[in-house]
């Protein structure tokens, strides 16, 4: 599953600031000990100013941003409270055991850290198409996905201008890559996808060019539709 549970885990949070069991507002402090590998905002924080959970998740889904992911999952109680949050959904596949920076092992065999891309669509159309959040909710996980500043060359890449891209990527090991993301063409139905590549030998860029080279088949397919 690598960086797309990040979805999963601030959807997660937001669900309970709907139950009135979190609020987005509570400052955390970041430690130095807190850090982990890629950490481009927490670890400006590291020891000075506290962040904001709503902070914390900006930095999760903008940036992939590992140690801010971490501080979600302790606010949330841990890896298991994705599992069980994905249990809510209707989702009994998906799974979060480890922390970041662990969890992007992607060892061939294990199913610790999983989903499969029809559990990942079926979450996004739940989360950012249904009702199992709130509208204001709906609206802020949204912008955050649209804010993504890792995936401009993927998915983003491909769509015309006017088309509205959400997404998620990530990347581990064994030559595991993915992108999760809910697309807006104008004036039609969005279009949910779920991606993953696993033990492949291609390079990250031959992956990057060949999401990329989806996301153009997507488009020429719903354009061939209008």
């Amino acid at each position: 599953m690598s960086s797309t549970f990040k979805t999963l885990a601030c959807a997660a949070l937001l669900h309970r600031v709907d139950a009135g069991q979190a609020n987005p507002a509570r400052k955390v402090n970041v430690s130095e000990s807190d850090l982990v590998t890629y950490s481009p905002i927490t670890e400006k924080h590291a020891g000075g100013e506290a962040m904001t959970l709503s902070d914390l998740c900006e930095a999760t889904l903008a940036t992939s941003d590992n140690t801010a992911a971490n501080l979600v999952l302790r606010e949330l109680g841990g890896p298991e409270a994705v599992t069980t949050f994905a249990r809510h959904l209707g989702d009994d596949v998906t799974r979060l055991d480890r922390w970041e920076t662990e969890l992007n092992e992607a060892l061939p065999g294990d199913n610790r850290d999983t989903t499969t891309p029809n559990a990942m669509v079926q979450n996004l159309q739940a989360l950012l198409l249904g009702d199992v959040l709130s509208e204001q909710s709906k609206d802020q996980l949204r912008s955050w996905l649209e804010n993504n500043q890792v995936a401009d060359g993927l998915f983003r890449a491909a769509v015309p201008e006017g088309w509205v891209v959400a997404d998620r990527t990530g990347a581990g090991g064994f030559g595991s890559r993915s992108i999760t993301a809910v697309i807006w063409p104008p004036e039609r139905q969005p279009i949910v996808v779920a991606l993953y590549l696993t033990q492949t030998d291609a390079s990250f860029e031959e992956q990057n060019a060949a999401i990329a080279e989806i996301a153009e088949a997507i488009v020429l397919t719903v354009n061939a539709g209008r």
